[in-house]
């Protein structure tokens, strides 16, 4: 039997963070069912639903002990926000464009199996998961495996150390790929960022909270560290829905928040273009944004932000529709990313579909 929805079903509360509410789904069916469905864990530990449509969150609630002040863990959906934060340093010049070499901002010396290759490794690169180097966290005997890379101190080394990929006759290579890049999913590379936006600005938490964080009025957050100390960019970050809701908003917004223009445009347009085909389902890679189409009976566009517990922020520029789903179901392999899935094809996208008509 479905246990009963929240006594006040998925109403938005106003508050004092710089959302405005509106009640347009209160009462709907379908997303009575949704919350029911959620509440009586048919749907396996999903911790928050919010939606937002035309700027205001016209959906909201908590599940499994979770409540607006919960900082989620929401594992790789960090990536994203990280590719934020190289937008910002483009906007103020620190970075001149996505095709500088990543190496001019290393200070790693005396590398493992070097090789003057790793030199042309550009911020693009990384930002799309298709380095020459070999790292596949998909892949259990991978060198660049990122289980091997949380063994060790220095992780940014880790990544500099590795040996270049090879590509054998049965796996198609840059050159033969549609978009010219091979795709490989690869959490070091991004922590490599990390290292770059440090290098950059001095201090890589004190930027974030200066240049992203306070201006979007986001000021409860934890940052991971890796065992040097630095901010752990590849995945982690500590982050309350509502929060989750203004990264996807502001890529909405082009990059703009309140007046202010904090990514470039350009960029925004850059990050959610396809660079890379992942080779699996109909995915395919932005900069460090995941781009596919949700629904049931209609298809839409989508770019999104996505975890391991099948955590996903999903922004809908034809529907002016952004999604945060968060969830702790970590074990759950495929199963926890399927199910999110779910709930965007049959539950939350035809219902804002219909608001329109």
């Amino acid at each position: 039997m479905i246990s009963a929805a929240q006594n006040k079903p998925f109403e938005p509360q106003p508050t004092q963070d710089g959302w405005k509410t509106e009640n347009q789904l209160l009462g709907n069916p379908t997303l009575k069912k949704m919350d029911s469905l959620i509440t009586a864990n048919d749907f396996k530990e999903i911790s928050s639903v919010v939606i937002a449509h035309q700027g205001k969150i016209i959906f909201e609630n908590y599940y499994n002990s979770s409540t607006s002040a919960t900082k989620h863990n929401t594992r790789s959906a960090t990536k994203s926000i990280t590719a934020a934060l190289i937008g910002t340093l483009l906007q103020k010049g620190a970075i001149k464009s996505v095709g500088e070499k990543a190496s001019k901002f290393s200070k790693v010396t005396h590398q493992q199996n070097p090789d003057p290759r790793k030199a042309n490794i550009t911020i693009e690169d990384l930002l799309t998961m298709s380095s020459c180097v070999e790292c596949d966290d998909w892949e259990e005997s991978s060198r660049g495996k990122e289980d091997r890379m949380y063994l060790i101190e220095d992780w940014v080394k880790f990544y500099w150390d590795l040996p270049i990929k090879g590509y054998p006759e049965w796996k198609p290579k840059p050159k033969d790929s549609k978009y010219g890049r091979s795709f490989s999913y690869c959490t070091a590379g991004v922590v490599v960022l990390g290292d770059i936006i440090n290098t950059v600005s001095g201090s890589l938490e004190k930027y974030a909270d200066k240049a992203l964080f306070s201006k979007l009025g986001i000021t409860d957050y934890h940052w991971q560290l890796t065992p040097t100390g630095l901010p752990m960019t590849g995945g982690g970050l500590g982050l309350r829905s509502r929060d989750l809701l203004k990264i996807g908003q502001l890529y909405l917004n082009k990059g703009a928040w309140n007046g202010e223009q904090l990514l470039p445009a350009t960029f925004v347009e850059a990050s959610t273009t396809p660079h890379a085909e992942v080779g699996m389902l109909d995915y395919e890679y932005g900069y460090l944004w995941w781009l596919s189409a949700f629904g049931k009976e209609q298809k839409v566009k989508a770019y999104f932000m996505s975890g391991t517990g099948g955590s996903k922020i999903a922004v809908f520029p034809d529907l002016d529709l952004v999604v945060v789903l968060t969830s702790t179901f970590y074990n759950g392999g495929m199963k926890s990313h399927n199910q999110t899935t779910k709930l965007l094809d049959e539950f939350i996208v035809p219902e804002i579909i219909n608001l329109g008509k």
